[in-house]
């Protein structure tokens, strides 16, 4: 025995003090957070070997909904020096932390800022968007009032913040950096189609095939529900596909906007095979019962994505009917008469590109363009399944390897790939030479700064919400529904968090930890619903989250598949979201009334849906105007 205790003893290394750190460096109202603590030697180095647990005062577990703490006593065994106490609050005067004679202190910062200071920097970047339509500015404006409130509301600090902090890390992120080099490179390859003529060769086909207003959208709504796989991809390929297409019969920029932006992320996120779907598994597997796995969860899930089959139905029936109404119908009058953007209009791509023309003497072909489009499609396919059996194996299942993909480096290869082919083909064909080329794929690369500036300070806002102010989980904090309301107010909650973040994949971490269990444990055998009521909360409030989600996004001039779509579209950002909002809200609401409220008293799915679509039909169909003959 004392052997044992001898051995021990060398093994776990005591330590002379404890050091605590916490992920917020402020408060937001009451809402918990994490604590790190770290067992340090005399000489203040990290005690790797240090074990056992350290004794708590002034730290209590949080059930902030709820509005009760318990006092937390313990913490659990470290690991390699340092242990987390999750979801805490602690009191204002400081926790202490102790064992054997060792000991730390932690005091927070007593800066406690209200909780709907939250919402304020994404709040007043949506209000100066629209009323000022400069997206820029609105955007720069949030991202300061959120750093004035993380650095004590002090000007010069929050500004200084702004440029050697935020911006740099929202950039240097590798999946946004990912996202803004595929992006440029796009725009590239973009600007080689137009310099060579393969564009505008494409458009002349098309035209053959529809030469009308009502088969341009059917068209559009088409290709955006083909290109399925990754939202990305189908906001840049379809916009920047569509475009000179969809001018030509005068289509406003708006409309095509519209078109791509509400077929991308709805027909991706219902898709049985996408990059969402590894995302969304991942969220909801724990909630997938012993004999069932995550992806029948998903299944089980989908009859009741209201949201995404609303909005795809809805945008069908505003092509097929060519009518339209609130500011599409204004847009689509002006564009009826020849402008396809209003007055004053800010497009997020340079008219360089849009207006560009082939050499003199040259013989355009629409195979310059349709080549490079397919290479993009084809890499990403290929990619998305050559990169998921790298990370799962060969024998794993279709949907298992596509859902492991790393779908940002696959857009980085298609981008640069689709590139490279547009150039070889286009020297190739003797419609370029080599300077002429280079030349058309930068000023398609510098075509997309201002979309790119936008995107960073979109991102930027979106960060500081989500780390440092505490949006999401602050907005969950004020939400208590019965169990029948909990797919209704969770589609409304999500909403909000994604029109404050612009993000949907963040809107969905945060909330489907808490929803989820939260319609679980409302419908358990112990609340005396029943069995089919129970399962059909629980499937429709997993679905909210996810609808929700999408059509906050809709609704955010900061979200980046909006800002992606007006980008490709080259439309005038805020006018996208002013015109596409009011169908937003349309959909949205037949999702709540028509969707998620009729699912938490059990209603099946297979009913409200086709009452939902018939609902949205002829809505378009008495309410809507045309604004010319299809």
């Amino acid at each position: 025995m004392q052997i044992l205790i001898a051995v021990a003893m060398l093994l776990c290394a005591p330590a002379d003090h404890f050091e605590v750190e916490s992920t917020q460096n402020y408060r937001v109202a009451d809402l918990p957070i994490s604590l790190t603590i770290t067992a340090v030697d005399a000489a203040g180095e990290v005690t790797p070997n240090y074990c056992g647990a350290a004794d708590l005062a002034g730290v209590y577990q949080s059930t902030a909904a709820q509005g009760e703490v318990e006092p937390v006593a313990t913490t659990e065994v470290f690991s390699e020096g340092k242990v987390t106490v999750e979801n805490v609050l602690v009191a204002e005067g400081g926790m202490t932390v102790s064992s054997g004679p060792a000991s730390g202190k932690w005091k927070p910062d007593v800066r406690r800022l209200p909780g709907w200071f939250s919402i304020l920097p994404p709040l007043v970047a949506i209000l100066l968007a629209l009323v000022t339509r400069q997206a820029l500015i609105a955007l720069f404006s949030g991202v300061y009032i959120g750093t004035l409130l993380i650095y004590s509301f002090n000007p010069l600090t929050a500004l200084l913040r702004v440029f050697d902090t935020h911006l740099v890390a929202a950039a240097a992120d590798p999946f946004h950096a990912s996202i803004l080099l595929f992006t440029m490179a796009l725009g590239g390859m973009v600007g080689i189609l137009a310099k060579s003529g393969g564009t505008n060769a494409l458009v002349e086909v098309l035209s053959r095939r529809a030469r009308s207003k009502r088969s341009g959208m059917v068209m559009g709504w088409l290709t955006g529900l083909v290109v399925f796989f990754d939202d990305y991809a189908n906001c840049l390929l379809v916009g920047n596909t569509l475009r000179p297409f969809t001018d030509k019969l005068s289509i406003s920029r708006e409309k095509l906007a519209y078109i791509v932006d509400s077929t991308a992320a709805p027909i991706t996120s219902v898709a049985l095979i996408s990059t969402w779907v590894g995302y969304q598994l991942g969220l909801i597997e724990d909630l997938a019962g012993p004999n069932s796995s995550a992806y029948d969860l998903f299944l089980n899930m989908l009859p009741y994505s209201f949201y995404s089959f609303f909005t795809m139905f809805f945008v069908l029936a505003i092509a097929v009917t060519c009518r339209d109404f609130g500011p599409m119908l204004t847009a689509e009058k002006r564009a009826a008469a020849g402008q396809v953007l209003r007055d004053g209009a800010s497009p997020m791509m340079d008219k360089e590109l849009t207006e560009m023309q082939p050499p003199e003497g040259r013989t355009p072909h629409w195979s310059l363009a349709i080549i490079p489009i397919v290479s993009v499609i084809l890499i990403v396919a290929i990619g998305l399944y050559t990169s998921g059996v790298q990370a799962v194996g060969a024998s794993a299942g279709l949907r298992e390897i596509i859902a492991n993909a790393n779908s940002y480096a696959v857009l980085l290869w298609a981008a640069f790939g689709g590139s490279m082919v547009a150039a070889v083909y286009a020297v190739a064909k003797r419609n370029l030479n080599i300077s002429e080329t280079v030349d058309a794929w930068v000023t398609g690369c510098k075509a997309m700064v201002i979309a790119v500036l936008i995107l960073v300070l979109a991102w930027t806002i979106g960060e500081i919400c989500k780390d440092y102010l505490q949006t999401g989980p602050w907005v969950i904090s004020q939400f208590s529904p019965s169990p029948q309301w909990i797919p209704a107010m969770t589609f409304v909650l999500c909403a909000v968090i994604a029109l404050a973040t612009g993000s949907s994949f963040s809107t969905m971490a945060i909330v489907i930890p808490i929803a989820g269990p939260m319609a679980w444990a409302a419908t358990g055998d112990t609340s005396g619903l029943d069995p089919v009521v129970g399962e059909s909360i629980r499937l429709a409030t997993l679905s909210s989250v996810l609808g929700g989600a999408v059509f906050g996004d809709h609704c955010s001039p900061i979200s980046d598949t909006t800002i992606m779509s007006s980008m490709s579209c080259a439309s005038d950002h805020i006018d996208h979201v002013r015109t596409q909002a009011p169908y937003a809200l349309v959909c949205g609401g037949a999702a709540i009334l028509i969707g998620y409220i009729p699912a938490g008293f059990g209603v099946s799915p297979l009913i409200t849906l086709p009452l939902g679509m018939l609902a949205l039909g002829a809505l378009v169909r008495f309410y809507g105007k045309p604004s010319t003959e299809g």
